[in-house]
């Protein structure tokens, strides 16, 4: 006769000696349920049984000890688990703690002039009404109205005034990101490219996805050609080795941009929080500003979110704390952010007084330097102009002088930055007894008061730059500053074919100050000359999949819309405009002499144009709605609005 498994179940289990303990492994079984389930039984010296003989522990009693056991490291594994996320996220906004919403700094009534200070009366009256998300600060006032306050120290802060936080404090304000599963949209200043990059930005945001976005694209000079900077753009930031979803080329003065970068947060974000990052005073809150202005044509909580949005200002650290903003309606939200202040910047080095005299209020306009710029300075010394701008020293305000050491006859050099700074040119040999004279009086900044503080221009990097064709041949980019376009045989109105085939070097010397940092790069191709010298590298079939794509405007999109605008309104109905391409125009130039062929070949359906509504700032629903409507009148249209759009970079 075959034995009863229940039998032979009793007997294994008597057989373990009692003193020892067992664990149930069985992840369905509870410590509430109180149904019976089979069970595996281990041996496991942790617990002891108490008890020999007849007061042996049963069965049952086993198994009620082994649940509440589990019971105990369930409870305490949560109580480690919640402790390790609190730690983790303690750089987040507390909800307990009140923050001005114009600069994100705790609110406090201690310090008059200290960040977050608000009077003492009106604290406690907006703490009973429970409004205090509604207050803003005194610093903030007083930045709103033109007053520069800086509040960062440090390493990268800026001297002058009181210094109420480091650099270094508000970076650990962001370290929380590399462990959070959020949505980084990542800013860059097109005049300071290379220097506000942050190239160390997977330092701060881990491996969360990343959106490029470029700002301040208006102030580029008139004529430029914004597919030949996209492609600039995205080349510059594969040799960075940066990974990232898309880029856009954006404006927060004009609105140009920002409804692509819209359309792609809201595809990529995926009810993750978003935090927009950068270096100081790349443009923010402004660029958080423009997104609320156009999400609250249709978006009632982006609408509401405007009423409190961040502060602008021209002064670095601006920002010091992340600001929670409600901008979203389907989860997530949206944080401004401190900036990283960077030490190699010009910011860092000069007096806060000085500080708006950096920051270029209006377009770019490039001030050449060549042979004929000095020759009437030469001719009254009785010297000849056959050295061309060899022996001469540039200076650009108090912060840069460049030795031109050897250079060809007709080489010239572009300068691109601030229009406050002044651009001297005088012999070498007397460079320096001028710059002590004129330091703080023509050449500035440092202005005449902040003088006392300048430490001069302590750094001297000598630069040696080869060249082999015509047309620019790099951009001696100072961070914080601007760029100098470096043409060896001249301006590109004075190319010949003569020209080709040329080589040799070119020699300079560069002084700024001490932590300052001088790049060389290939030139930016600005300006209507910049499209005839611009070369487009030609890319593999992998290289193109693997390439990211930039989205931006340009100047014949803009006219083909509104001449597509006017088309619909004169059409009585949609189809009519559908049956017809010729209502939104071509290129003007043939495929082959214009920068744009290399879209030509693209075929776009309307939802693959999220970014399309980036090129114009739409001022009412109608506008948007006759927008949707060209976009979805029919194929070849589509086809027409590829041509023009540049929603892909490379081909």
């Amino acid at each position: 006769m075959a034995p009863d498994p229940l039998l032979s179940l009793s007997f294994s289990v008597a057989l373990i000696p009692p003193k020892h303990n067992f664990t149930y492994h069985n992840s369905s079984v509870k410590a509430s349920s109180s149904r019976f389930r089979p069970i595996l039984c281990t041996y496991s010296p942790q617990t002891k049984l108490q008890g020999t003989g007849a007061a042996a522990p049963t069965r049952g009693d086993a198994f009620l000890q082994h649940q509440k056991n589990v019971a105990v490291e369930v409870a305490q594994k949560q109580k480690d688990k919640k402790k390790k996320r609190k730690s983790e996220t303690s750089a987040k906004v507390s909800a307990a703690v009140a923050c001005c919403y114009g600069c994100g700094a705790p609110l406090q009534t201690q310090e008059v002039d200290a960040p977050g200070y608000i009077d003492p009366e009106t604290y406690e009256l907006k703490k009973k009404h429970r409004q205090l998300r509604t207050l803003i600060c005194g610093r903030c006032k007083l930045l709103s109205h033109g007053h520069m306050i800086t509040a960062v120290g440090g390493n990268g802060g800026y001297a002058g005034g009181k210094q109420f936080i480091s650099a270094e404090e508000l970076r650990d304000k962001l370290s929380h990101l590399r462990h959070d599963k959020v949505l980084i949209v990542k800013l860059v200043d097109i005049v300071d490219f290379n220097g506000s990059f942050l190239a160390r930005i997977r330092d701060l945001a881990g491996a969360n996805p990343i959106i490029l976005v470029i700002t301040k694209v208006d102030l580029l000079p008139k004529g430029t050609n914004f597919n030949c900077i996209a492609d600039w753009v995205v080349e510059g930031t594969l040799k960075k080795k940066l990974n990232v979803l898309s880029i856009h080329l954006t404006s927060s003065k004009s609105l140009v941009g920002i409804a692509g970068v819209i359309s792609e947060i809201q595809k990529e974000k995926k009810g993750r929080d978003v935090y927009i990052l950068g270096s100081a005073n790349v443009g923010k809150s402004a660029f958080i500003n423009a997104m609320l202005k156009m999400m609250a044509q249709k978006d009632p909580v982006a609408a509401a979110a405007r009423k409190y949005k961040p502060i602008q200002s021209a002064v670095p650290g601006t920002t010091l704390g992340p600001i929670q903003i409600e901008a979203f309606q389907g989860g997530g939200k949206l944080f401004d952010t401190p900036g990283v202040h960077l030490h190699h910047r010009q910011a860092a080095v000069v007096h806060a007084e000085d500080l708006p005299s950096l920051a270029p209020q209006n377009r770019l306009r490039g001030i050449s330097f060549s042979a004929s710029q000095i020759v009437s300075n030469k001719k009254t010394q009785g010297e000849s102009n056959s050295a061309g701008l060899n022996g001469s020293s540039i200076f650009w305000g108090g912060l840069v002088r460049i030795d031109v050491v050897k250079v060809l006859p007709q080489t010239c050099m572009t300068f691109y930055g601030p229009r406050q700074l002044p651009i001297v040119s005088v012999p070498t040999i007397e460079a320096e007894e001028f710059y002590q004279k004129q330091v703080g009086v023509t050449l500035t900044p440092p202005s005449r008061n902040t003088k006392a503080d300048w430490l001069g221009l302590q750094i001297v990097r000598p630069l040696q730059i080869k060249y082999e064709d015509m047309g620019p041949v790099c951009d001696i980019a100072i961070s914080g500053l601007g760029w100098i376009r470096v043409d060896p045989v001249g301006p590109p109105s004075g190319y010949s074919d003569s020209s080709d085939g040329i080589r040799g070097e070119l020699h300079f010397k560069v002084h700024v100050p001490k932590p300052v940092e001088v790049f060389i790069r290939p030139p930016l191709p600005v300006g209507k000359s910049g499209e005839e010298w611009y070369r487009y590298r030609e890319l593999t079939e992998k290289e193109e999949e693997s390439r990211p794509k930039c989205r931006f405007i340009g100047r014949t999109a803009v006219s083909s819309l509104k001449s597509a605008f006017k088309s619909t309104t004169r059409s009585p109905s949609l189809n009519g405009l559908a049956g017809s391409s010729s209502r939104i125009p071509s290129p003007g130039k043939p495929a082959s002499a214009s920068p744009l062929r290399r879209f030509s070949s693209l075929s776009r359906s309307p939802s693959e144009l999220g970014c399309a509504q980036s090129l114009l700032p739409l001022h009412s629903v109608v506008a948007a709605a006759r927008l949707t409507s060209c976009l979805s009148s029919g194929a070849e249209n589509c086809r027409a609005l590829s041509q023009e759009l540049g929603l892909s970079v490379p081909r």
